[in-house]
């Protein structure tokens, strides 16, 4: 599906989630809807509304949380917290199945697709359950961070074998006393 199709399939599971739970139907709904479907990697609250108030529209925070809480519910977004981060947000209509890396130093989240993983989850029966879908995120260090945590290593272990320089002492020196 592209994007246009997928933004209109998305109007209009809002549209009925509203009729259905009798909500209004309200402009700046459709606007943060709207700018949700424009992004395509994971997004926080004050990213969302940068991005609306660079385009010029103006709504506040609170309208914001409480839209993204509305798309939650319609099941139009879902909320991830990846360590001890703010909470992230994505859409999910029209995104594949994927999981989350997730570096545990600087926070960094890359999205991974693992048909091994996807095999595994598949096929599994929980007695009454049934699963809708599965939050998988694996935590660890990105290749930058892995990269500046050896320079670091690299330089402490320099800095240890450098030879040091003798100390000169000062005042009580055997044979500068005895040339007196």
């Amino acid at each position: 599906m592209n994007d246009d199709k997928i933004k209109t399939a998305a109007i209009t599971t809002l549209t009925q989630y509203m009729t259905q739970h009798k909500l209004r139907k309200t402009p700046e709904r459709y606007a943060i809807l709207e700018k949700v479907f424009d992004m395509n990697t994971h997004f926080s609250i004050d990213t969302l509304h940068s991005s609306l108030d660079a385009d010029g529209y103006h709504v506040s925070r609170a309208t914001i949380y409480n839209t993204i809480e509305l798309l939650i519910c319609a099941g139009l977004v879902r909320r991830h917290t990846f360590g001890n981060q703010s909470p992230q947000y994505e859409k999910i209509a029209g995104i594949t199945k994927h999981y989350h890396l997730v570096c545990s130093r600087c926070g960094k989240v890359k999205e991974v697709k693992d048909a091994e993983v996807d095999t595994l989850l598949n096929p599994r029966r929980y007695g009454k359950f049934h699963p809708i879908y599965a939050d998988l995120s694996i935590y660890g260090l990105c290749a930058s961070c892995i990269r500046k945590t050896r320079s670091f290593q690299v330089k402490k272990t320099e800095d240890r074998q450098q030879p040091h320089s003798p100390k000169k002492s000062v005042g009580n020196n055997k044979s500068s006393n005895k040339n007196k």
